[in-house]
């Protein structure tokens, strides 16, 4: 006959098994929740922005000729590679010059940035700062690639290089989807070092829900409307 330790044991057990079920239920709910409030979104998004992309395609064009889309290899979730959509904020040899400013300011930063890039073109310089080339996004955000809140999809270069220099440290932020905004992004973007970046993308994937979804877009919604735009 069971002991009255086994039996409360078996029943701490059960409880927790109880638990982790309701948990999975509740994760099954928001992630399906989540991918309808993306899809229903960035349609609309697409259909009511539609002359915005069309004038910012013209503008590009015609300060620097095309492409208009710039098109760069991302990683998603759970670590799967896709192609990312952007308007073209910079020359056409802009990766080209990366290397070669690295060096002159001597900077070894994961993700290296300037304040004032030379790279950067003038139609580039008003639709970065008003967040408008990052707007083709929505088509990855349609096509399940992508979502409207989750941490910021890494280049491949960038990704390689920050598993070479932490390992797994970070490693949970892959296993949400990656989105157009995230904790970093609502606030001063300049001022957030990488390994600090990735480990807000990390508390996101461990605090994710509905209410913190939406939380973060108000957020964002609130920072472009203030110029607290990101380079």
């Amino acid at each position: 006959m069971d002991s009255f330790a086994d039996r409360k044991q078996y029943c701490v057990t059960a409880e927790d098994n109880q638990a982790e079920v309701r948990n999975s239920d509740d994760k099954t709910v928001y992630r399906c929740l989540k991918r309808m409030a993306d899809v229903t979104l960035s349609t609309a998004a697409l259909v009511v922005l539609s002359p915005v992309f069309l004038v910012t395609a013209l503008a590009i064009y015609m300060e620097d000729g095309g492409p208009v889309i710039f098109v760069q290899e991302r990683v998603g979730k759970d670590e799967k590679r896709f192609k990312m959509y952007k308007f073209r904020s910079m020359r056409k040899d802009a990766d080209k010059i990366h290397e070669k400013l690295k060096r002159e300011y001597q900077n070894e930063e994961v993700s290296f940035k300037l304040k004032d890039d030379p790279r950067i073109t003038k139609v580039g310089n008003f639709i970065r700062k008003s967040n408008i080339d990052e707007l083709p996004q929505l088509l990855n955000i349609l096509r399940g690639e992508m979502s409207i809140v989750g941490p910021r999809p890494l280049p491949v270069y960038e990704y390689e290089e920050e598993r070479q220099r932490y390992g797994s440290t970070y490693q949970a932020r892959y296993q949400v989807p990656q989105g157009l905004t995230c904790y970093w992004q609502v606030e001063d973007r300049a001022e957030t070092s990488f390994e600090e970046r990735m480990q807000l993308d990390v508390n996101y994937a461990h605090d994710c829900s509905a209410r913190l979804d939406m939380y973060l877009t108000m957020k964002t919604m609130l920072a472009i409307l203030h110029g607290r735009a990101g380079y």
